[in-house]
């Protein structure tokens, strides 16, 4: 691909955006920003959602993982699947009836002001840490497409990268982000539309060859029994279940989304349909790391060293320009798709959850964009860090992260919505605390300690447990928090 059909892509794809932004932002207020005015259409929340949890991580890693775990990661989405049933049956409806703007202010009407700090703080450190993972992968495909060719350090890409997510989000806010996620998911599903398309036709095979060669493929293998392997499939399926819930129905990202619905109904419909279009769109995702792998094997080619190089490797230089244009447009979309909405997010929480601020408030424009900026630096920094610092998938790293961070989230939430128990309110932060640090180093030591066990994903599940444990030792059968 030419250095002036790229340019041309990523001008092409900003305009549309900036249009988009425009035409949402027409008489918005900070009502807007945060809740979009709960005037969302559910289906296009739905459709948007897909692009927003596809991301650049499932957009590149996951077809690149499968040379590393074939299809286990299916394993993983069946929990997905449960997760979400289990976000639209019992959190939808606490939240609408709570009417809530940030979910973190459950926390305090149910145990206290210092249990509300402590699971909105873990959500803005999983966010800034998660959205950053996912924006570096697309930072990286710019770095290598386009800007390395005109002397642009890394650096730089990434800070207008971040300027230009801030530029058309800040003024609409979250009603923007629900209209640029379904444009940006029609864009990822076309990329890998296509890309399949193009596998096919180079290597002279029938649409229905292709269900052939996935199915005979030793990378299409599905189920994992083996109790020790961090891909069995009792491990990956109940990962599946508490990444959800923690990942998607305790954070602010996703959920300030559905709550821009009109309605507590149209909101759970939004996401029993968004359940089912997510798992076949990861088919999708999984069928094509196979005939990346098929491809590359046919025609010779090397495989990278890293397998998220795979399928920008294939796309940028063996698949023609068509190919190579849509998959720069398909991780633009999927990065941005993430990232807009997660600055979004981190800037309500920031806003509701610590500053306190009305959304209907005369100050609350400047303090928001001043937030809006703050985290939009603060995620430079820390792409920049792991740039230095990154050895493994970056798939790998989001849901290992994960399982540290949202662990508290999900033992705090869990304890309040299954138990009718107070909490010691002043203690809920060092219990926060400490669960991260017992998973660390129960995580280290679980072979040695478990008889070979090595803990997985469901790392998440256990630092919740501890969590858990940790809120019933500091439990007060009394009504008042203190």
């Amino acid at each position: 691909m030419s250095t002036l059909l790229i340019a041309i892509i990523i001008l092409a794809f900003f305009a549309v955006l900036m249009g988009v932004s425009w035409f949402t932002s027409r008489n918005a207020d900070s009502e807007t920003f945060f809740t979009g005015n709960r005037r969302s259409p559910w289906y296009l929340v739905a459709f948007g959602m897909i692009g927003s949890t596809i991301s650049g991580v499932t957009f590149i890693s996951v077809p690149g993982e499968v040379g590393n775990s074939a299809w286990t990661y299916l394993q993983f989405l069946m929990g997905n699947f449960i997760g979400y049933w289990i976000i639209a049956l019992v959190l939808i409806p606490l939240y609408y009836r709570l009417n809530l703007v940030s979910i973190y202010t459950y926390l305090d009407e149910r145990f206290g002001v210092r249990s509300y700090k402590t699971g909105a703080f873990f959500f803005l450190v999983s966010q800034t840490i998660g959205a950053s993972f996912r924006l570096y992968l697309a930072a990286g495909v710019l770095q290598l497409a386009f800007f390395n060719d005109l002397g642009i350090p890394f650096g730089v890409t990434v800070l207008i990268t971040l300027f230009l997510i801030w530029v058309y989000t800040y003024r609409a806010g979250i009603k923007t982000v629900v209209w640029t996620d379904s444009l940006q998911t029609f864009f990822i599903l076309g990329a890998i539309g296509i890309t399949i398309w193009v596998i096919l036709k180079q290597m002279n095979l029938g649409f229905g060859d292709m269900f052939t060669v996935v199915d005979q493929h030793p990378y299409s293998r599905i189920f994992d029994w083996d109790w020790k392997s961090e891909t069995n499939f009792f491990k990956q399926f109940l990962a599946g279940v508490g990444i959800v819930l923690t990942m998607n129905g305790l954070d602010q990202n996703m959920m300030q989304k559905n709550l821009t619905c009109k309605t507590r109904k149209d909101a759970q419909k939004n996401i029993y349909w968004f359940s089912f279009a997510f798992i076949i769109a990861n088919i999708f995702f999984l069928s094509l790391g196979v005939l990346l792998y098929y491809y590359a094997q046919q025609k010779g080619i090397s495989l990278p060293e890293h397998t998220d190089d795979l399928f920008p490797l294939l796309a940028m230089k063996y698949f023609g320009p068509l190919a190579g244009a849509l998959f720069l447009l398909g991780i633009l979309s999927a990065a941005y798709s993430s990232a807009d909405s997660a600055l979004t997010a981190l800037t309500t929480s920031f806003c509701i959850d610590f500053l306190n601020l009305d959304p209907a408030g005369a100050k609350s424009k400047q303090t928001r964009m001043l937030v809006h900026v703050g985290f939009s630096l603060l995620m430079f920094l820390v792409i920049v860090v792991f740039r230095i610092i990154n050895n493994e998938s970056v798939v790998s790293a989001v849901f290992r992260v994960a399982g540290y961070t949202y662990g508290p989230l999900l033992g705090l939430f869990a304890f309040g919505i299954l138990t009718k128990r107070q909490v010691i309110d002043r203690y809920v932060p060092v219990i926060g605390l400490l669960s991260p640090v017992l998973s660390y180093i129960l995580n280290v030591n679980s072979e040695a300690w478990l008889f070979g066990y090595k803990i997985g994903f469901e790392l998440l599940l256990v630092n919740g447990l501890i969590m858990f444990l940790g809120l019933l030792i500091v439990n007060r059968k009394d009504n008042p928090a203190n």
